[in-house]
């Protein structure tokens, strides 16, 4: 049985060190649905805040710089790219989230915090519209380099 790498073994959480570890090339790719109501959809280019899902964009791509000030036991990473697409779609917004770094661990984290806070920023522009906006299928789509190698997900 696989061990959690973020627990030494007396159980206590650690930062995982990754001294020892190759820096390589590695990608990740998050996603997330903003489920809203067609009526919701219609008003997103009148907004008075600006647009929802540029603004979107923007936050998730500074959310992906900061990930490692919001989880705990992240390592800072200087990021090589991060990009974050948002696009209206029936019954809501699709963000897909791309990151890559090259260094000793992944950017699984930081695609999945950028999806995350993009979705989370659609629902502040769009929350006076309608309080019952779902944030949905946050998960990471894809990742590559490093020592566990390629991951991506099955539909």
């Amino acid at each position: 049985m696989r061990r959690l790498s973020h627990y030494d073994a007396g159980g206590s959480p650690r930062m995982v060190d990754v001294s020892e570890k190759a820096e390589t090339v590695r990608t990740a790719r998050g996603h997330a649905f903003v489920r809203m109501p067609a009526a919701v959809l219609e008003q997103l280019p009148e907004n008075p805040k600006g647009n929802p899902l540029e603004i979107a964009r923007i936050a998730g791509i500074a959310a992906a710089k900061r990930t490692w000030e919001l989880i705990p036991l992240c390592h800072p990473l200087m990021l090589s790219h991060a990009d974050v697409s948002v696009e209206q779609e029936a019954g809501g917004v699709r963000i897909v989230s791309r990151v890559s770094t090259t260094a000793k661990t992944g950017v699984e984290m930081e695609a999945l915090t950028a999806a995350a806070v993009a979705a989370l920023t659609v629902y502040d522009m769009t929350k006076a519209l309608d309080k019952g906006i779902e944030i949905q299928d946050l998960y990471l789509l894809e990742k590559t380099g490093g020592k566990s190698g390629e991951y991506r997900r099955g539909r």
